[in-house]
């Protein structure tokens, strides 16, 4: 969007989005960076570019919209050629029944573009300003069904080379089928959200599968015969060797779909039949979101506030792999970053970047590992230091000693839930004085698919369901228990968390349940989710838990004492988000079960 530097001063003082005093400053920094006051505006975010937009469109009196793409019939989109609608970053999206074509543009004052457009579409059109990422996800409905194209390109070559695999310079060429079928498979996965791509070679063919929101699916079989040539691609993006399949490799190549880039890091594993691939798909693009989108509220949201303001200490986040601990160290890192804090990471690998933060990534080959990466820091005069994991004692220790010498520690460890960690420093060798001492707070965290808001359903559940229920989530029948749950839901509503979604429960217990309705979903959502959200508890180190660190007690007492403390546990805080509509009751209990 183009807005003039004064124009937009006005915007933000009159919708009151920002003090003078923070205009002034922004104003500033536009000036030397030489950059306009949007783009700073957007990039140091103290305004959303929808509340930017929005506001815009009050004072202009240019209306705002958000499309959703699959809305868009494809003859009324194809009424300007896919090569103008991306030049101009315009897109028409409806024909009202007066005839009258609706068009959505990034940037409404562009007079020549409007006129160039209206040679097309008529000049009796009514025009709207949209988010560039809106325009965008609208622009890829011109690509048509990628599923199908794919399916034609490994026709051919199912068809084709039935003999022995033999891979020539040409199959491998850019504008070879194998390429198309690489570049089909890619965007596919990008516009299914998939976060993973696996090519597994098998006896009878390859199989591909995607992981999205967390959950393996199969989307397609290519034949046998192209294995080498599929492998050999993927691995000259990568810049890997072609001719070694006894080992392991690691590389990484950028791609570009519906204007936005992505990183793919790629794994390669010799298995039975051939060499197995699995790529990470990275947003390049993607911006950090605050906690409360990621699904923090109420307690535990201001704990770990609180915590993360601190001068010194450690948090610690916890999960497996795969429970959104990065992305939770990403927010968090973003939120604290500022010019006068110098922030140092060492990580494995770098998976989101992030600006003005220094960050490294470990290669122990060459001797950085973790624990010399962190020792190599404490001499960069750092204030926030962040640790991809602690793997070994020696790291744990160096944390532990950093945050001991005035600066502030957030780290990764692997457990099943926060509970667990404190004994599992102790395992490290750490010794409980400096544990109870330096660790601030610790987040235990899993990621549960969302449900689409569009489709779900509501139910009345059986008594058998309530029953199961109160057994699973180490409830009680009476009724002080439901009281407590539902003021918990009643103080989720009140934070935000599940929107305008009626209650669930009254003080004599559970009244309706939500389920996934995958009888009327569209596209993009897969068996009736789509996204994910993260459940969470955040176990604050109060003087009861350092008592028990010093006397060496269990994770299963100090657990119990956290709950005393006033800590909702990550499986109650999935009930409450499932009673706000927001996920379901099956989903809590498989990633718990995980």
């Amino acid at each position: 969007m183009r807005i003039s530097d004064t124009t937009l001063e006005t915007v933000l003082g009159r919708a009151k989005l920002v003090t003078p005093e923070q205009i002034k400053t922004l104003s500033e920094e536009a000036t030397r960076s030489k950059r306009s006051l949007f783009d700073v505006v957007i990039d140091q975010k103290v305004v959303t570019e929808k509340a930017l937009l929005r506001a815009f469109s009050e004072y202009s009196g240019i209306p705002f919209v958000e499309i959703d793409p699959s809305s868009v019939p494809s003859d009324v989109l194809r009424k300007i050629p896919e090569r103008v609608a991306r030049q101009y970053m315009a897109v028409l999206f409806e024909i009202d029944s007066d005839n009258i074509p609706h068009l959505a543009m990034e940037d409404p004052d562009d007079v020549q573009a409007i006129n160039f457009i209206q040679k097309e579409i008529g000049t009796n059109s009514k025009i709207y300003i949209a988010s560039r990422d809106n325009i965008l996800s609208v622009l890829d409905m011109y690509r048509g069904d990628v599923t199908k194209e794919l399916d034609e390109v490994i026709d051919t070559q199912r068809q084709e080379n039935e003999g022995l695999e033999v891979i020539a310079e040409k199959d491998i060429a850019e504008d070879s089928p194998i390429a198309q079928t690489v570049n089909l498979l890619l965007e596919y996965a990008v516009r299914s959200h998939a976060s993973d791509v696996h090519i597994e070679p098998r006896e009878d063919g390859i199989q591909v599968r995607y992981r999205i929101d967390g959950i393996l699916k199969e989307v397609n079989r290519l034949p046998k015969n192209v294995s080498g040539a599929l492998t050999s691609r993927i691995k000259i993006l990568s810049n890997l060797k072609i001719d070694e399949r006894r080992v392991p490799q690691d590389g990484r190549f950028k791609i570009n779909v519906g204007g936005r880039q992505y990183a793919l890091r790629v794994s390669t594993l010799p298995i039975v039949d051939g060499e197995k691939i699995v790529m990470r798909i990275l947003d390049e693009s993607n911006q950090a979101v605050s906690l409360k989108e990621l699904g923090y509220w109420g307690k535990s949201l201001e704990d770990i506030s609180r915590e993360m303001q601190e001068p010194d200490g450690i948090v610690l986040v916890t999960g497996p792999t795969g429970s959104g601990k990065s992305t939770s160290l990403f927010s968090i890192l973003t939120m604290l970053n500022r010019p006068n804090v110098n922030i140092s990471t060492v990580e494995d690998p770098v998976e989101y970047k992030i600006p003005g933060v220094n960050q490294t990534q470990t290669n122990p080959k060459a001797g950085m590992t973790f624990a010399n990466g962190l020792r190599a820091l404490l001499r960069q005069d750092p204030n926030i230091i962040m640790v991809g994991e602690i793997r070994d004692s020696e790291t744990a220790n160096l944390a532990i000693q950093a945050a001991l010498t005035g600066h502030m520690v957030f780290t990764t460890l692997h457990t099943n839930n926060a509970a667990t960690t404190l004994p599992r420093l102790l395992d490290m060798s750490v010794e409980p004085f400096l544990i109870a001492s330096t660790v601030r707070a610790v987040v235990g965290q899993r990621l549960v698919r969302r449900l689409h808001r569009e489709s779900r359903q509501s139910y009345v559940p059986s008594d058998e369901e309530k029953a199961s229920i109160v057994k699973l989530f180490g409830l009680s029948n009476s009724a002080e228990s439901f009281k407590i749950i539902h003021e918990l839901e009643k103080r989720a509503a009140k934070a935000g968390l599940g929107g305008d979604t009626p209650l669930s429960t009254d003080e004599n217990g559970i009244k309706t349940l939500w389920r996934a309705d995958t009888n009327h979903t569209v596209d993009e959502v897969q068996e009736g989710y789509r996204g994910r959200i993260g459940i969470y508890e955040v176990l604050n180190n109060s003087p009861a838990i350092k008592d028990m660190i010093m006397a060496r007690a269990s994770s299963d007492q100090i657990h119990a004492q956290a709950i005393r403390d006033g800590m909702i546990s990550m499986q109650i805080d999935g009930l409450i988000k499932a009673l706000r509509g927001e996920t379901t009751v099956e989903e809590i209990l498989r990633v718990n079960r995980e």
